[in-house]
C-alpha cells in the first residue's frame, strides 16, 4: 500500500511538473487528462478519491485510537509506535496524493482556459486587423471612386461644351439655310418673271413679223 502510494505520489508530482513548464510533454499530458475526463473517467476518479478519503479517515481514526492508549498505559508499545507511524505515513501520502490530484485538475482547467483566452484574443486581433485593412481598403476605394467621379464630371462638362458648340453651329447652319432658301425663292421668282417677259417679247416679235409679212404682200399686189 505504501509503495503504491509512493508511486502514485511520484507520478502526480511528475505530472504537476510537466504541466507547470512548457515542454513537448505538456501537450501529451493534457491530451491524456482530456481522455481521462471523458466517458467513465470522472466516475472512476471520484470513486478512487472517495475510497482514499475513507482510508484516510480510517487511518486517522486508527492513529487517534492508538494515541488514546498513551493515556491508559502511559507509553506506546513498539508495535503501537510502528502502527502509528505506518498509519501516519499512509494518511500523509494519501493526503498529499489527493492534494496533488486537486492541483492537477485545477492546472488542467486553467491551462485550457488560458488557451481558450489566447485563441479568442488571436481571433479578436485577427478580426481587428481585418477591419483595419477593410477600412484602409474602403478609404482607398472611396478615393478611387471620387477620382473617377471627378473625371466623369470633367467629361460631362466637356460634352456640354461640345454640345453648346454644335448647337451654335446648327443654329448658324439653319440661319444660312433659311437665307439660302429665301435667296433661292427670290431667284426663282426672278427666273419666272424673266420667262414671262421672254414669252411676251416672243409674242410681240411674232406679231411684228406677221404685220411685216402682211405689208409686204400688199406691196407686191
Amino acid at each position: 500500500m505504501i509503495q503504491l502510494l509512493f508511486t502514485l505520489l511520484a507520478a502526480e508530482a511528475a505530472l504537476v511538473l510537466v504541466l507547470l513548464f512548457r515542454t513537448p510533454f505538456r501537450r501529451l499530458a493534457l491530451l491524456a487528462i482530456d481522455r481521462a475526463k471523458r466517458g467513465r473517467g470522472p466516475v472512476m476518479v471520484k470513486t478512487v478519491a472517495a475510497t482514499m478519503l475513507v482510508v484516510l479517515g480510517s487511518s486517522g481514526y486508527s492513529i487517534t485510537k492508538i494515541r488514546r492508549r498513551v493515556g491508559d498505559l502511559g507509553q506506546l508499545t513498539p508495535t503501537d509506535q510502528v502502527l502509528a507511524s505506518r498509519h501516519l505515513l499512509e494518511a500523509s501520502l494519501m493526503g498529499y496524493s489527493l492534494f496533488l490530484g486537486l492541483i492537477i485538475d485545477r492546472l488542467h482547467h486553467y491551462i485550457r482556459e488560458l488557451r481558450t483566452m489566447k485563441k479568442n484574443m488571436e481571433a479578436v486581433t485577427k478580426q481587428s486587423r481585418t477591419l483595419e485593412e477593410a477600412k484602409h481598403g474602403s478609404v482607398e476605394e472611396i478615393q478611387q471612386y471620387q477620382k473617377e467621379i471627378s473625371r466623369l464630371n470633367e467629361q460631362v462638362q466637356e460634352f456640354k461644351r461640345l454640345s453648346e458648340t454644335k448647337t451654335e453651329e446648327l443654329k448658324t447652319a439653319e440661319a444660312n439655310t433659311l437665307a439660302l432658301q429665301k435667296q433661292s425663292e427670290g431667284l426663282l421668282t426672278e427666273y419666272e418673271r424673266l420667262i414671262a417677259e421672254n414669252e411676251e417679247f416672243r409674242n410681240q416679235l411674232q406679231s411684228m413679223d406677221l404685220r411685216l409679212s402682211h405689208s409686204d404682200n400688199k406691196k407686191n399686189t
